[in-house]
């Protein structure tokens, strides 16, 4: 089974957490298809933690759920600016859901 289409996952992402209150923005739109997804989650305090896709060496062929790794976790802003413009010069069709809350689970499965 094939996970949902990019575009598809990260509209359910920030309906799900508008709705309950969060705020969650599409930052950069990538490949309506198959866009690599990254989750930059800003804790309110200054801090931000990075939530990217889980290597396919991890993942497995079998898996049909998106799963992220935390690549950055209550980092400096510039840090994650810093990777995110190093991801966009070898793959540009990525997208960027940034999301504000205060505890750090963001309701995604972790690797």
């Amino acid at each position: 089974m094939t996970p949902f289409r990019s575009d598809i996952w990260v509209a359910a992402f920030v309906r799900r957490h508008n709705d309950i209150g969060h705020i969650c923005v599409v930052s950069r739109r990538g490949d309506a298809v198959a866009g690599q997804i990254f989750i930059r989650l800003d804790h309110l305090d200054g801090t931000v933690s990075l939530y990217a896709p889980a290597p396919a060496s991890l993942v497995g062929e079998a898996s049909a759920d998106r799963l992220f790794e935390r690549r950055f976790d209550h980092a400096a802003p510039d840090k994650v600016g810093e990777r995110l413009a190093r991801e966009a010069g070898f793959d540009p069709d990525f997208w960027v859901v940034d999301l504000e809350m205060r505890n750090g689970d963001p309701g995604i499965l972790l690797v």
